[in-house]
């Protein structure tokens, strides 16, 4: 049988975290952590011996930076897929990452499920950004990220039947919330919470809301 799983390499100075993420990977056949490194040099050294389908990468390293070493590996390979990892929002880490060829900025405090699904599309060659950083992008880089406006523009147009509503929950959805955290967010009841997710799994021919918020991320929606 074919292993399909993404192979990831973790580029963490910290013992720990690089521990828990490979120990949240190993969880699941979805993923195979088949490297791992401490540093900015090592991660590029490694990166050109085992070819990982994505790099979690730490933008603060001990050597050089993470937005460096992608650098790096992006001069070696230009389809590397790249998602920069940190623990501070920082207009100039972002537009950096950005520019220099990352797909995905992502705050290590994000909901680890919501990471997972992140991952596997930026596997099938999606952009994602935190949502704190999109106006870092939007206001003084609006050609850095075409990419995600048209997307969104197509995902409205092909799933036009959804509401206002709708779409608010579907972004609370994909931010990890509970039908209760849904509704407590919207002032809303739990019933009515649980409604609507129910409509926008069947409007989006889904079978649950984490292929939901797959499919919310994967287009661009958010």
């Amino acid at each position: 049988m074919i292993n399909s799983s993404i192979k990831l390499m973790l580029v963490e100075d910290q013992k720990l975290m690089r521990v828990g993420l490979k120990s949240l990977f190993e969880e699941t056949n979805d993923f195979e952590v088949s490297s791992e490194a401490e540093n900015g040099k090592e991660a590029v050294e490694k990166f050109r011996t085992n070819r990982p389908d994505v790099v979690l990468m730490d933008i603060g390293l001990p050597d050089i930076t993470g937005i460096d070493a992608a650098k790096q590996i992006l001069d070696f390979n230009t389809d590397a897929k790249i998602i920069m990892l940190t623990s501070h929002l920082s207009e100039k880490e972002v537009v950096d990452s950005i520019e220099t060829g990352a797909r995905a900025y992502v705050m290590k405090d994000i909901n680890t499920d919501i990471l997972k699904m992140i991952i596997k599309t930026i596997k099938d060659g999606a952009i994602w950004i935190d949502p704190d950083a999109v106006p870092f992008l939007r206001d003084k880089n609006k050609a850095i990220i075409p990419q995600r406006q048209v997307s969104r523009a197509v995902f409205r147009s092909e799933h036009a039947d959804l509401t206002q509503r709708e779409y608010e929950v579907l972004k609370l959805i994909v931010d990890g919330k509970s039908n209760n955290e849904i509704a407590e967010e919207l002032t809303i009841s739990s019933h009515t919470a649980k409604a609507h997710v129910c409509n926008i799994i069947q409007k989006l021919l889904v079978d649950d809301r984490t292929q939901a918020a797959v499919k919310a991320l994967k287009e661009g929606l958010v």
